[in-house]
């Protein structure tokens, strides 16, 4: 692969990462946290997402194929970048390890969680609050679901600093280090609508 190529397709894996991924991701967290209030608040928030029009168009061109892209090219960069934390153990350099960590985790963990859901509900099953309930049953499932939360909020807010360098918007020491602030932020918030969403269900 050229450099010119790699250049343009890192610098769309980034913006895919952020814009659709990323805000679909914020979506998913904030519908998954009506559980929180209830199985007919969390069926019926579900319920509007799914019958949205052109739903089959969102899910393909704004979900799937954008999160795919992001996945498969993530995993090429995972395993070709070079990491240097035993000789560079700085915070950014951890946080260029666990951002490439996570996002292996994760396409095993989105894998399993299109199984359980979306393919089931191809099959004829109802994606609802009892779906979840029954998946996180098992206490190994929880624990497998928090892990994946976590690691989605943190892959998403580490990217998004990352995203915010890559294209130039915050160039100096300073606005890194506010920006640095604001992600951990974002990361908190993200994790405890997340892991709030999914103890709802047990």
């Amino acid at each position: 692969m050229s450099k010119e190529s790699d250049f343009y397709l890192r610098r769309l894996h980034s913006l895919l990462g952020i814009i659709p991924v990323g805000l679909f991701l914020v979506q998913h967290l904030v519908i998954n946290n009506f559980a929180t209030r209830g199985a007919e608040a969390f069926n019926n928030a579900s319920d509007f997402m799914g019958n949205l029009p052109f739903i089959f168009f969102l899910e393909w061109f704004v979900i799937y194929l954008p999160l795919m892209f992001h996945a498969f090219y993530g995993v090429y960069i995972a395993f070709s970048a070079k990491n240097n934390v035993q000789r560079y153990g700085t915070f950014r350099n951890w946080m260029f390890v666990l951002q490439r960590f996570t996002g292996i985790f994760l396409v095993i963990f989105i894998a399993w969680h299109i199984y359980q859901t979306r393919i089931q509900k191809a099959l004829g099953a109802d994606v609802d609050f009892d779906m979840m309930a029954d998946i996180l049953s098992n206490p190994w499932m929880v624990a497998f679901y928090i892990v994946g939360i976590i690691s989605a909020t943190f892959h998403l807010s580490n990217g998004l600093w990352s995203f915010l360098v890559t294209w130039g918007i915050t160039q100096s020491p300073r606005s890194q280090t506010i920006v640095t602030y604001i992600t951990i932020g974002v990361f908190l918030i993200l994790s405890i609508i997340g892991v709030q969403a999914a103890l709802a269900f047990t």
